[in-house]
């Protein structure tokens, strides 16, 4: 049946569940309290985005301000300006706030842009070869074994018995 009370005194004690869920909003109304605040988002192709959120829309699309792109090769980064940036939502992997404080404390090697877009060239251009290889030995391996395929493929086709008959 329906609940009904007579006066607020008489409503349920908010159980500590719903305490700790005051404020908070589903889907992109919870960006409202990052307005302002620098963010990191992370992308469905791997880049990681920087930038102080100024608007999003329902579609979780977002505008990011003096935004640049993290790029992390092994134990050097750099942050490639981007300036004033939108981000498609869904596009959007992951989005948090940045601890300025364990940001200036990174263990990892600040480089220049064009120093790490270089190494990022040259990794991509690694696993862009490596992939090539493997591709291939896999395709060799894969022959090899129609050949060997084909080979009794040919001695099962043979009538049973020839090989005696010489």
């Amino acid at each position: 049946g329906l609940l009904s009370l007579a006066s607020p005194e008489e409503a349920p004690a908010a159980t500590p569940r719903l305490d700790r869920m005051a404020g908070f909003f589903p889907g992109t109304a919870s960006l409202v309290e990052e307005i302002d605040k620098r963010l990191m988002v992370v992308l469905r192709d791997g880049r990681k985005i920087m930038g102080t959120l100024r608007s999003f829309d329902q579609f979780s699309n977002l505008v990011l301000e003096s935004a640049v792109e993290r790029i992390i090769i092994s134990d050097e980064y750099a942050d490639v300006p981007l300036g004033l940036y939108i981000v498609r939502g869904e596009n959007i992997v992951l989005v948090g706030t940045l601890d300025e404080e364990k940001e200036a404390n990174l263990p990892l090697k600040r480089v220049d842009a064009p120093q790490i877009v270089e190494a990022k060239r040259l990794a991509d251009e690694a696993e862009r070869l490596r992939t090539e290889l493997s591709k291939q030995l896999r395709n060799d391996w894969f022959k090899d074994d129609d050949v060997s395929n084909e080979a009794r493929q040919r001695v099962a086709e043979q009538p049973v018995g020839r090989h005696l008959a010489a």
